[in-house]
Protein backbone atom coordinates (compact mmCIF):
# COMPACT_ATOMS: atom_id res chain seq x y z
CA UNK A 1 0.00 0.00 0.00
CA UNK A 2 2.86 2.66 0.86
CA UNK A 3 4.12 2.11 -3.00
CA UNK A 4 0.81 3.58 -4.27
CA UNK A 5 1.82 7.43 -3.39
CA UNK A 6 5.09 7.28 -5.30
CA UNK A 7 3.58 5.79 -8.62
CA UNK A 8 1.36 8.63 -8.87
CA UNK A 9 4.00 10.49 -9.03
CA UNK A 10 5.91 9.03 -11.55
CA UNK A 11 2.99 9.30 -13.44
CA UNK A 12 2.96 13.32 -13.63
CA UNK A 13 6.32 13.08 -14.99
CA UNK A 14 5.93 13.01 -19.13
CA UNK A 15 7.33 15.05 -21.62
CA UNK A 16 4.52 17.54 -21.30
CA UNK A 17 4.87 18.35 -18.18
CA UNK A 18 8.43 18.39 -18.31
CA UNK A 19 8.23 20.75 -20.73
CA UNK A 20 6.37 23.00 -19.17
CA UNK A 21 8.96 22.72 -16.04
CA UNK A 22 11.54 23.60 -18.58
CA UNK A 23 9.59 26.66 -19.27
CA UNK A 24 9.69 27.78 -15.87
CA UNK A 25 13.63 26.73 -15.66
CA UNK A 26 14.71 29.58 -18.47
CA UNK A 27 13.25 32.25 -16.88
CA UNK A 28 16.27 33.09 -14.76
CA UNK A 29 18.43 32.49 -17.27
CA UNK A 30 16.28 34.87 -19.35
CA UNK A 31 16.22 37.27 -16.56
CA UNK A 32 20.05 37.07 -16.01
CA UNK A 33 21.00 38.09 -19.81
CA UNK A 34 19.13 41.54 -18.44
CA UNK A 35 22.35 42.20 -16.77
CA UNK A 36 24.21 42.30 -19.40
CA UNK A 37 23.56 44.79 -21.89
CA UNK A 38 25.16 43.87 -25.23
CA UNK A 39 23.48 42.74 -28.28
CA UNK A 40 24.96 38.86 -27.57
CA UNK A 41 22.87 38.93 -23.99
CA UNK A 42 19.65 40.69 -25.87
CA UNK A 43 19.88 38.13 -28.27
CA UNK A 44 20.41 35.20 -26.47
CA UNK A 45 17.26 36.03 -24.22
CA UNK A 46 15.14 36.50 -27.29
CA UNK A 47 15.89 33.09 -28.28
CA UNK A 48 15.89 31.84 -24.85
CA UNK A 49 12.41 33.29 -24.95
CA UNK A 50 11.39 32.22 -28.19
CA UNK A 51 12.05 28.57 -27.15
CA UNK A 52 9.80 28.83 -23.60
CA UNK A 53 7.77 29.87 -26.03
CA UNK A 54 7.39 26.91 -28.65
CA UNK A 55 7.27 24.79 -25.27
CA UNK A 56 3.98 26.30 -24.42
CA UNK A 57 2.44 25.26 -27.41
CA UNK A 58 4.26 21.73 -27.94
CA UNK A 59 3.81 20.85 -24.38
CA UNK A 60 -0.03 20.83 -24.76
CA UNK A 61 0.24 19.47 -28.26
CA UNK A 62 2.08 16.70 -26.82
CA UNK A 63 -0.66 16.15 -23.71
CA UNK A 64 -3.31 15.58 -25.74
CA UNK A 65 -2.04 13.59 -29.12
CA UNK A 66 -0.06 11.73 -26.53
CA UNK A 67 -3.10 11.46 -23.87
CA UNK A 68 -0.94 12.16 -21.23
CA UNK A 69 -2.95 14.74 -19.72
CA UNK A 70 -2.83 15.37 -16.36
CA UNK A 71 -4.34 17.78 -13.64
CA UNK A 72 -0.46 18.98 -12.55
CA UNK A 73 -0.19 20.07 -15.97
CA UNK A 74 -3.62 22.00 -16.35
CA UNK A 75 -2.68 23.74 -13.27
CA UNK A 76 1.14 23.90 -13.98
CA UNK A 77 1.01 25.35 -17.60
CA UNK A 78 -1.12 28.58 -16.91
CA UNK A 79 1.17 29.47 -14.16
CA UNK A 80 4.54 29.13 -16.54
CA UNK A 81 3.17 31.26 -18.65
CA UNK A 82 2.40 33.80 -16.55
CA UNK A 83 5.05 33.57 -14.82
CA UNK A 84 7.34 33.79 -17.56
CA UNK A 85 5.63 37.02 -19.09
CA UNK A 86 5.39 38.59 -16.36
CA UNK A 87 8.77 38.45 -15.66
CA UNK A 88 9.84 39.35 -19.09
CA UNK A 89 7.73 42.71 -18.90
CA UNK A 90 9.44 43.43 -15.62
CA UNK A 91 12.78 43.05 -16.97
CA UNK A 92 11.72 45.03 -20.01
CA UNK A 93 10.88 48.02 -17.86
CA UNK A 94 14.05 47.35 -15.71
CA UNK A 95 16.13 47.89 -18.91
CA UNK A 96 14.56 50.94 -19.97
CA UNK A 97 13.50 48.95 -23.28
CA UNK A 98 9.75 49.42 -22.59
CA UNK A 99 10.20 53.31 -23.02
CA UNK A 100 7.40 55.09 -22.00
CA UNK A 101 4.58 54.10 -23.91
CA UNK A 102 5.67 50.61 -23.73
CA UNK A 103 4.78 51.16 -19.54
CA UNK A 104 0.84 51.41 -19.91
CA UNK A 105 -0.03 48.18 -22.06
CA UNK A 106 3.19 45.93 -19.62
CA UNK A 107 0.48 47.09 -16.45
CA UNK A 108 -2.81 46.31 -18.42
CA UNK A 109 -1.37 42.63 -19.18
CA UNK A 110 -0.43 42.12 -15.96
CA UNK A 111 -3.18 43.54 -14.26
CA UNK A 112 -5.20 40.88 -16.65
CA UNK A 113 -3.30 38.17 -15.68
CA UNK A 114 -3.77 38.77 -12.06
CA UNK A 115 -7.63 38.98 -12.56
CA UNK A 116 -7.52 35.57 -15.06
CA UNK A 117 -5.26 33.69 -12.21
CA UNK A 118 -7.38 34.79 -9.51
CA UNK A 119 -11.12 33.59 -11.49
CA UNK A 120 -9.84 30.74 -12.81
CA UNK A 121 -9.07 29.86 -8.66
CA UNK A 122 -12.34 30.45 -7.59
CA UNK A 123 -14.10 28.82 -10.71
CA UNK A 124 -11.99 25.84 -9.92
CA UNK A 125 -13.02 25.79 -6.11
CA UNK A 126 -16.88 25.28 -7.51
CA UNK A 127 -15.79 22.97 -10.37
CA UNK A 128 -16.44 25.15 -13.12
CA UNK A 129 -14.44 25.35 -16.31
CA UNK A 130 -13.11 28.27 -17.64
CA UNK A 131 -11.57 27.13 -21.16
CA UNK A 132 -9.30 29.29 -23.23
CA UNK A 133 -10.72 31.55 -26.14
CA UNK A 134 -9.53 32.18 -29.66
CA UNK A 135 -9.15 35.48 -28.67
CA UNK A 136 -7.21 34.39 -25.87
CA UNK A 137 -4.56 32.74 -28.10
CA UNK A 138 -4.48 35.58 -30.63
CA UNK A 139 -3.58 37.62 -27.58
CA UNK A 140 -0.42 35.02 -26.53
CA UNK A 141 0.26 35.32 -30.04
CA UNK A 142 0.90 38.90 -29.79
CA UNK A 143 2.72 39.13 -26.54
CA UNK A 144 4.80 36.15 -27.53
CA UNK A 145 5.97 38.48 -31.09
CA UNK A 146 6.07 41.68 -28.82
CA UNK A 147 8.38 40.62 -26.17
CA UNK A 148 11.32 39.09 -28.07
CA UNK A 149 11.07 41.99 -30.08
CA UNK A 150 11.39 44.68 -27.47
CA UNK A 151 14.19 41.94 -25.58
CA UNK A 152 16.40 42.81 -28.76
CA UNK A 153 15.20 46.69 -29.26
CA UNK A 154 18.03 47.92 -26.34
CA UNK A 155 18.15 51.34 -25.96
CA UNK A 156 21.82 51.54 -25.82
CA UNK A 157 22.20 49.58 -29.18
CA UNK A 158 21.51 51.94 -32.72
CA UNK A 159 20.85 50.72 -36.05
CA UNK A 160 18.06 49.58 -38.30
CA UNK A 161 17.10 46.45 -37.02
CA UNK A 162 17.08 47.42 -33.47
CA UNK A 163 14.14 50.44 -34.24
CA UNK A 164 12.31 47.82 -36.83
CA UNK A 165 12.15 45.43 -33.66
CA UNK A 166 11.41 48.43 -31.78
CA UNK A 167 8.49 49.95 -33.58
CA UNK A 168 7.17 46.10 -34.45
CA UNK A 169 7.27 45.26 -30.84
CA UNK A 170 5.75 48.09 -29.55
CA UNK A 171 2.85 47.72 -32.04
CA UNK A 172 2.26 44.09 -30.98
CA UNK A 173 2.29 44.84 -27.04
CA UNK A 174 -0.39 47.28 -27.85
CA UNK A 175 -2.39 44.82 -29.81
CA UNK A 176 -2.06 42.51 -26.71
CA UNK A 177 -2.69 44.88 -24.26
CA UNK A 178 -6.03 45.65 -26.35
CA UNK A 179 -7.18 42.00 -26.60
CA UNK A 180 -6.16 41.22 -22.97
CA UNK A 181 -9.03 43.89 -22.18
CA UNK A 182 -11.42 42.60 -24.50
CA UNK A 183 -10.53 38.73 -22.85
CA UNK A 184 -10.45 39.67 -19.59
CA UNK A 185 -13.93 41.32 -20.04
CA UNK A 186 -14.93 38.39 -21.76
CA UNK A 187 -13.79 36.00 -18.59
CA UNK A 188 -15.09 38.42 -15.74
CA UNK A 189 -18.57 38.00 -17.73
CA UNK A 190 -18.18 34.14 -17.63
CA UNK A 191 -17.06 33.85 -14.06
CA UNK A 192 -19.62 36.60 -12.82
CA UNK A 193 -23.11 34.71 -12.67
CA UNK A 194 -20.70 32.71 -10.60
CA UNK A 195 -20.03 35.03 -7.94
CA UNK A 196 -23.62 36.29 -7.00
CA UNK A 197 -24.98 35.30 -3.67
CA UNK A 198 -27.70 32.81 -3.55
Amino acid sequence: MKQIKPQKAIKKVNIPNLLTMLRIWAIPMIVLTFLFNTPFWAWTGAILFILAGITDYMDGYLARHLNQLSRFGRVLDPIADKLLVGAVLLMLAYSGRLGVWGILPAVVILCREILVSGLREFLAEIKVGCPVTKLAKWKTACQMTALPMLIVASPAHSGFLTTIFSWVGMFALWGAALLTVMTGYDYWQSGRKYMEEE
